[in-house]
């Protein structure tokens, strides 16, 4: 058969799968991302279906779902969004980063996989998944809720990170040492930077120069501009993710809702194609060795986006319930995950199937603890509270039982006063 028409064949399989699941996924109220991935394991290398003639197509519509991931993410804020977050946020940015990396980090290093692992890893633990928590948000109404402010500016403050994270990461795996590490988070910041002055300066020229009455040009402009920075990006080792995410930023307005009105169907499109080539480059027999790791790392740095949730909310003066729901959030990984670990599948083989069983786990664990973290607390407190409770009426209960024994005892051993008079007359 000619490759054209298996690829054909091969690719419309592989999409008309992906919506059934997708479809299921809805249905059951999870999000289809461990669905993609489970996809990508059945069709990969030692899958049941090894797909052969659509696989530089599917790595190619990847890097292109990764680089639409991060233009959407871009849109949703403006510059001065950006700037306000950073400056009223970064402390709790600064304790998502500790509490969250350096479990990451610390279990790279455990595992002897070294100090680039380590990294890698450290921003696997450290970035929740913004679509994820952005679609529990919706689904459980809480869009006005006291405590969503907060939550959305810890994902700000991570996924502006990024701009800075990824050009450090893409620089280590390459092995650029310290000089070329340095030029690139140079470029990297002075790139943000500039974008974020220009933005704010001249946001409203530059989406007008952008804009267009009719969809179709502006869905090319948009598109051909961000596939065009994105390939400047990572030609200066910046990372073609960052550059998408900053034409986001640098656009606003109406231009930016109508840009994302076109584009997201294409983004959850080659963002499901990138799930699944991710799962697609992961071998299913090397995911059980590393699952007790995972499922490790999954429990400890569920506890610490709580405690990140709590913190977050508590600074802004957000109630014990509102503190709670924050935390339950902000444990979704996702997208970033599967980038960051994507980046680093050249400095150890183990990465890819620890990552891709982690955001597994916690990509279904997510929605649940956003919905359950606050009334399974209050339900322990309570059942602590009645335990507490019962013990102390206990005490007072055998107290007073003793005390009721002490005076029957001191009666019987007092004399009788009726018989003590009769004996002696």
């Amino acid at each position: 058969m000619h490759d054209t028409t298996v690829l054909l064949i091969e690719l419309g399989a592989v999409i008309l799968g992906l919506g059934l699941v997708g479809r299921f996924a809805g249905r059951i109220g999870l999000s289809p991302i461990p669905l993609y991935l489970l996809g990508g394991l059945a069709f990969g290398h030692g899958g049941f279906f090894p797909l052969t003639a659509s696989e530089g197509f599917i790595e190619v519509g990847a890097e292109i779902g990764v680089i639409l991931l991060l233009l959407l993410l871009g849109l949703e804020y403006s510059a001065s969004e950006l700037v306000t977050s950073l400056k009223t946020q970064y402390p709790s940015g600064l304790v998502d980063l500790l509490l969250n990396a350096v479990p990451g980090a610390v279990a790279a290093l455990l595992l002897g996989w070294g100090p680039v692992a380590a990294v890698a890893l450290a921003g696997v633990t450290w970035i929740s998944s913004s679509g994820v928590i952005a679609k529990v948000l919706t689904d459980l109404g809480r869009l006005g809720n006291r405590e969503t402010p907060v939550i959305l500016g810890v994902l700000v403050i991570e996924d502006l990170s990024m701009a800075l994270y990824l050009p450090l990461l893409t620089a280590l795996v390459a092995g650029l040492g310290v000089a070329g590490t340095s030029v690139t988070m140079l470029v990297a910041v002075g790139t943000a930077g500039l974008v974020l002055f220009a933005a704010l300066r001249f946001g409203r020229q530059i989406s007008r120069a952008v804009s267009s009455d009719t969809p179709e040009m502006l869905l090319l402009v948009v598109l051909g501009l961000t596939l065009l920075i994105a390939g400047i990006a990572a030609k200066l080792q910046v990372s073609a993710a960052v550059g998408a995410f900053l034409v986001g930023i640098a656009l606003s307005g109406e231009t930016a809702e109508n840009a994302r009105s076109l584009l997201t169907p294409l983004r959850d499109l080659f963002a499901a194609v990138f799930f699944v080539f991710f799962g697609l480059n992961t071998a299913p027999a090397d995911i059980p060795p590393v699952l007790l790791p995972a499922l490790a790392l999954a429990v400890i740095t569920a506890v610490t986006k709580v405690i990140t949730g709590w913190y977050a909310a508590r600074r802004a003066g957000v109630g014990s319930k509102g503190r709670l729901r924050a935390g339950g959030a902000l444990v979704a990984r996702g997208e970033f995950s599967i980038v960051i670990a994507g980046l680093a599948a050249g400095t150890d083989p183990r990465i890819t199937p620890l990552a891709t069983a982690y955001v597994m786990i916690l990509v279904i664990f997510g929605p649940l603890t956003a919905r359950w973290t606050e009334p399974a607390v209050r339900g322990l407190k309570g059942l602590v509270a009645d335990r507490r409770t019962r013990r102390e009426a206990g005490r007072a209960g055998s107290t007073s039982t003793q005390h009721e024994g002490s005076i029957s005892r001191a009666e019987e051993a007092a004399p009788d006063p009726v018989g003590g008079a009769g004996h002696s007359s």
